[in-house]
This record gives structure tokens, sequence and C-alpha cells, in this order.
């Protein structure tokens, strides 16, 4: 299968590439610089060289491959607040490819995350459709594609994705805040859970939704289905040799920045579904083990 790639030299990108072409597919990688376009080369697959303003260009990507995989996001949006734009750009370019694949059959894997099904007051399932919204908006458009034809399906990821792959994820910043403030904090009582993903399982994970998920559904990421918040707390304290404590309500935004307002938050979920259509098993260690294996600390 040909299969065009967004986000190709990211973090997910490069345990999903790698993970495509050592199962047969030709990979196509969208790369908007010179040293993304290097990484990518490097992986054995093709550059595509864009950007996510170009609508035209990945449309015809799209149209010239046999299956999208859609990783791509503004993070740095994101990381300033700008949230709105960061999901509007999202959705442009989804319903680019809705529109180039619409009546092909072909597969579209978007990306979301666990924290759509956040504050259910239950674990959340597959089968949970998130609250509209944020980047749910973009993943139901994504669900919303089956209904045209598009056999499309969203991976939803954990807040915390973790290997030594990772370079700028959420568990990278909760230890350098941690650092930068003396203290590994948690906000309340930490009793709150959160999911938790290695890259590798993740990338495996998309490999079979691009190749075996029915249309209009989701899946979970997740290898750990939901760590107390104060538990990864304290496993970075350990290893920072740092005190361990609760950040009050009232200082939680100052302590923890733009990560404030999902540190509180309550995700656990389950990946029945997952493990039993898709046939996943995650194999590699869990967020607690990782961070045992030193290369966070370092």
């Amino acid at each position: 299968m040909r299969v065009f790639v967004t986000g190709a030299s990211g973090h997910l990108g490069s345990a999903i590439v790698p993970e495509l072409i050592a199962a047969g597919h030709d990979v196509v990688g969208l790369a908007r610089s010179d040293a993304a376009a290097a990484t990518i080369t490097a992986f054995g697959a093709t550059v595509h060289r864009g950007d996510l303003s170009d609508l035209d260009g990945l449309a015809k990507a799209a149209a010239d491959s046999d299956g999208t995989i859609h990783l791509a996001f503004d993070h740095d949006r994101m990381r300033t607040g700008d949230w709105a734009a960061a999901i509007a750009a999202d959705l442009a370019v989804l319903h680019a490819f809705g529109d180039a694949l619409a009546g092909t059959g072909k597969p579209l894997v978007g990306t979301s995350g666990t924290l759509a099904v956040a504050n259910l007051g239950r674990p959340g399932t597959e089968e949970d459709a998130g609250n509209p919204g944020g980047r749910t908006d973009a993943e139901n458009a994504v669900i919303g594609f089956a209904e045209r034809g598009v056999r499309s399906s969203v991976v939803r990821v954990p807040p915390i994705t973790h290997s030594t792959l990772d370079r700028h994820g959420f568990a990278r910043t909760l230890i350098a805040i941690a650092q930068q403030a003396g203290v590994a904090g948690y906000p309340g009582d930490g009793t709150n859970r959160w999911p938790a993903g290695h890259t590798l399982d993740v990338g495996h994970l998309y490999r079979l939704a691009l190749e075996d998920a029915p249309a209009g559904t989701r899946w979970h990421a997740a290898g750990d289905e939901g760590i107390p918040v104060r538990d990864i707390a304290q496993s970075i304290g350990d290893h920072l040799g740092l005190p361990v404590a609760s950040i009050p309500a009232d200082r939680v935004e100052a302590h923890f920045g733009f990560l404030a307002t999902v540190l509180v938050l309550d995700n656990p979920v389950t990946t029945r579904a997952t493990r039993r259509i898709l046939g996943w098993e995650p194999v590699h260690p869990g967020l607690l083990a990782d961070f045992g294996t030193g290369d966070y600390f370092s």
C-alpha cells in the first residue's frame, strides 16, 4: 500500500513510518523543512514537500495514495494558547482529505486524544463520542467521513506518549516543570488518572487501523489505562531527588502553565475493543517502568 503520512518526521511519525515500511508499505511523508525531509529520507520513505496550509497539495497527495495517516498538528499554537487557530487549521486539512477520498473506500486514519473522553465518571470506551469542541471536532469529522465512502478511523493517543523517541511531550514537560520549581507537584489529591502509551505500541496501532479498521471507528492507544497523577509525580520526584507535593487549586495554573487545564482531568480509558477487534497488544514498558530506564532523567 502507498501511504501518505503527515507529521512523518515527528514523535509519532518516527515510530509509525518505520513500522509501515517494515510491514511492506511504501510511505510518502510530508516535510515542511530540509531537516524534516532528511529525517523522512533516512527512514526509507519518499518526501512530499509542503505544509498544512497547502490544502490542494495535501488533497492530491492523499488522492494519489492508497491510504492516509494524519498526524501533523500546529503544536506551536497549542502551546501558546491559540487553540482556536490550531483547531481550525486541522479541520481544514481533514476536510480537504475527506473531499479527496470521498467514495474511494480508501483508509484515512486521523489522530485525537483520550482526553476527549475525560471526566466521564468511569473509564472511557472506544464507543464513547467526545463532547463537541477542541480536537473532538476533528475526531468527529473523520468519523463522519465514513458516511461519504471513506474507511475512516481515529486513534486516540494518551496525553503521555513516552519512549526514547519523545523529546517534547508532556512527560518531559512535567519533568522540566519539576526541575524548575524544585518540587514534583500534582494537582489536588492527585487521584485523577491519566493513561499513557509507549510510542512504539502507539505506532503499531496506527498500522493496524490503516490496514484493518472498519469505517467510522475509534481506537485507544493506551498501554497504561489510567495512572494516578500523584504516582507520576512521585516517580518524577524519586528520579530527580525532589520532594513531592500537592499543588493547591489557586496555584495550579501558575505552577503547571498550559498543562494546568488538562492535568486536573480524570481520564481512565479501556482498550478492550481495540485489543479484541484489531488484535493490538502493547508489548513495550509502561510509563513508570520507562522512567526507570533512565532516558528521561539522563
